[in-house]
């Protein structure tokens, strides 16, 4: 941790698994004096709170750009995961075992039926299994189970560990990161970025990533100066910038604990998922509530997860219930990432509104950022999220 500086070359809003990775790539492109800026402790909201799953296949709908985006970035996991461990020493426990989604009721199996129609169709490592098969890859799960998909391609990674990784790394190449600060606002000079300003002072910057999370629309732009002003479009960068709404949504999660472990996979229902960790953990989760900011577990999250994860494993009843949080997902109103350069705002680029993928998008968004600031080539990959598919249109 290093002391609030007065210059960066570029300001990273936010110091979870997404701003510590744009922050890793800006450094491995050579970039010099990048600064994250974290209003409390490194990945200590989502980042935290997060299951750790790489599931793009067992939670999509449909084939779309955002499916294709998930889909690459968890097949940059292995070389991420490898590249961290080389660079720090740290081993983020990525597991490659597969994932499950079992079936218990005939609306379940029709649900299970059209993801393995589609998928199968494009060509996607896909498997169909009978209640039996998935009883001899998971014993521990319920006799009720009348069908399953299995998706051997699907992983989950420590994030706890994995941020732990980021952060080593990201002192590791000279990136500076100062934590208990908040971004309070942007600074702007004649529609251009010029700094930021913070609750330990002003840093000056003409390139800002917004990747503050749940707490991205906190943040404000400043006043503009009296030139900026006189212009008759002086409102437009304010427009653009408050366009971007992004809401926090509180997931509330379980940690049991069993010796041996009851499960090898991740282990998905249509209302809830299990999650084995080597350290004899199985977390189990969650809720989406629309509560703002208030991130406390209650007994009815406690009660609905619970019954889920039993559906899944009866067995789970009788674990002793360590362990209980809640955390905040960056919400966009679409549900899709916010990802790119502010078209309006010169400067501004943003990393956020993850939502449920903030984990499993953390390697893509730390390239895709990374090259669209030092390379200024914004991949196509890239259009579909753009912050200005939010702005106003102004009709005449």
């Amino acid at each position: 941790m290093v002391d609030l500086p007065k210059i960066a070359n570029v300001v990273v809003v936010g110091g979870g698994v997404i701003g510590l990775s744009v922050a890793r790539s800006l450094a491995l492109r050579g970039l010099r004096d990048v600064l994250v800026i974290e209003r409390g402790s490194l990945g200590a909201e989502s980042s935290f709170a997060a299951a750790g799953m790489l599931a793009p296949q067992a939670e999509a709908d449909r084939a779309d750009k955002f499916f294709e985006l998930c889909r690459q970035s968890r097949d940059l996991y292995p070389a991420f995961a490898a590249s961290l461990r080389d660079e720090t020493g740290i081993d983020v426990e990525l597991e490659t075992t597969g994932t499950l989604y079992l079936a218990f009721t005939e609306e379940d199996v029709n649900e299970l039926e059209e993801r393995y129609e589609w998928q199968s169709r494009a060509g996607l490592a896909i498997e169909k299994l009978s209640a039996e098969a998935a009883r001899q890859l998971e014993p521990a799960i319920s006799e009720n189970v009348r069908t399953a998909l299995r998706f051997s391609l699907d992983m989950q990674v420590e994030n706890r560990r994995l941020v732990r990784a980021l952060a080593v790394a990201n002192e590791t190449l000279g990136v500076g990161i100062v934590t208990e600060t908040a971004v309070e606002s942007i600074k702007l000079d004649r529609g251009c970025v010029a700094g930021v300003k913070t609750s330990g002072g002003l840093v000056t910057t003409d390139t800002v990533v917004m990747a503050g999370g749940a707490w991205t629309s906190l943040i404000t732009v400043s006043e503009q100066t009296t030139a900026d002003k006189n212009q008759s479009d002086c409102n437009t960068p304010d427009k653009a910038f408050r366009s971007v709404r992004i809401e926090p949504v509180r997931g509330q999660m379980l940690s049991f604990t069993t010796a041996p472990q009851i499960a090898r996979h991740v282990i998905y229902s249509p209302r809830g998922y299990i999650v084995p960790r080597s350290d004899n953990r199985l977390l189990a989760g969650s809720t989406t509530e629309h509560v703002g900011f208030a991130k406390q577990v209650t007994d009815e999250g406690v009660r609905s997860i619970t019954a889920a994860a039993v559906e899944i494993s009866p067995q789970i009843a009788s674990l002793p219930l360590t362990e209980s949080w809640a955390g905040l997902r960056p919400r966009a109103p679409d549900n899709l990432p916010v990802l790119g350069p502010c078209a309006e705002i010169a400067g501004v680029f943003y990393a956020t509104g993850h939502y449920r993928n903030g984990i499993l998008l953390a390697p893509i968004t730390g390239e895709l950022i990374a090259q669209a600031i030092v390379d200024k080539v914004v991949a196509p990959a890239l259009n579909e999220f753009s912050p200005d598919r939010f702005s106003v249109v102004n009709v005449t």
